[in-house]
């Protein structure tokens, strides 16, 4: 009787062990994410009475809540102020929702996020502007959206950046020279805002780029000579602008590309000479797949 009560409790104690309990002020926070995206019509509802472990899109370890993919789940209304109680999270994956509202400024708080993933939502207002405390991120997108107001300099802040995608918003000024401070960036997608003033040359320090989008704005000035040390990109999009020269693109007379989308012509390039022969004209487009 005594060895069957201790292969109980051993039993029992694994048990424990093996269901993930999070602690009460990270269950009220999802609780509250719930509520104020209206939860009851989402696509995937959460039952509020079982574990969290069983909740569609969130990822425990360790009973901490480490990832919340409620991608295209019909979540409607404003995120709820207190998300950075979720300390622990590494991935943030909301979009395609209709979520509106400003984003929380205790948002950038979440200091271990890897991934956000903001895109196709209603949001509006602006990016904070210290968005540099997400110093974790690897890729943030949140394009298709009402964003406004300026590109926050602190965004060079967050060194292991590679995608940045804010395309497809209202934000305004000029292209923060701090960009240049993200070295790891892979994917820069700008397009279709009402940004303006020149491009930085402090973007030609970006030699791991694979794809600049840059078009439908209303930046000026020339085309940097720094670019030819983007000596990695692929896409190359800046049509639909106010470029004043176009001379320093002589150096696609060595580069291939995927994309290649320019408009007009300097008197001093003949883009006879360029090797634009396998690249191909076209349009930007943004897509999504769940992960």
């Amino acid at each position: 009787m005594k060895n069957l009560y201790v292969l109980l409790s051993i039993f029992m104690l694994i048990s424990s062990l093996g269901m993930a309990k999070v602690s009460k002020t990270e269950k009220k926070a999802l609780i509250a994410l719930y509520n104020s995206t209206n939860g009851a019509h989402w696509i995937r509802k959460w039952d509020l009475k079982k574990p969290v472990s069983e909740w569609y899109g969130v990822k425990i370890e360790d009973d901490k809540v480490v990832e919340i993919n409620l991608f295209h789940n019909n979540l409607m209304g404003p995120l709820p102020v207190g998300i950075s109680k979720l300390e622990n999270l590494k991935v943030l994956n909301l979009a395609f929702n209709s979520i509106t509202g400003e984003l929380p400024g205790d948002l950038v708080q979440l200091s271990h996020l890897r991934v956000l993933k903001l895109e196709m939502n209603r949001l509006k207002g602006g990016i904070p502007t210290n968005i540099g405390g997400l110093s974790n991120l690897v890729e943030l997108t949140a394009f298709n959206n009402f964003l406004s107001g300026g590109i926050p300099e602190s965004i060079g802040d967050i060194s292991n950046l590679k995608i940045l995608n804010l395309s497809s918003n209202s934000l305004n000024g000029t292209i923060p020279e701090s960009l240049g401070q993200l070295t790891q960036l892979e994917t820069l997608g700008l397009f279709e805002n009402t940004l303006e003033g020149s491009i930085p040359g402090e973007i030609g320090r970006l030699t791991k780029l694979k794809e600049l989008v840059l078009a439908n704005n209303s930046l000026n000035g020339e085309i940097p000579e720094e670019f030819n040390q983007l000596a990695s990109l692929q896409i190359f999009q800046i049509q639909n602008n106010n470029f004043s020269s176009f001379k320093n693109l002589e150096i696609l007379k060595t580069r291939e590309y995927l994309v290649f989308d320019y408009d007009g012509f300097d008197k001093n390039l003949d883009f006879k000479e360029l090797k634009l022969d396998k690249t191909r004209m076209a349009d930007t487009k943004y897509e999504d797949v769940e992960n």
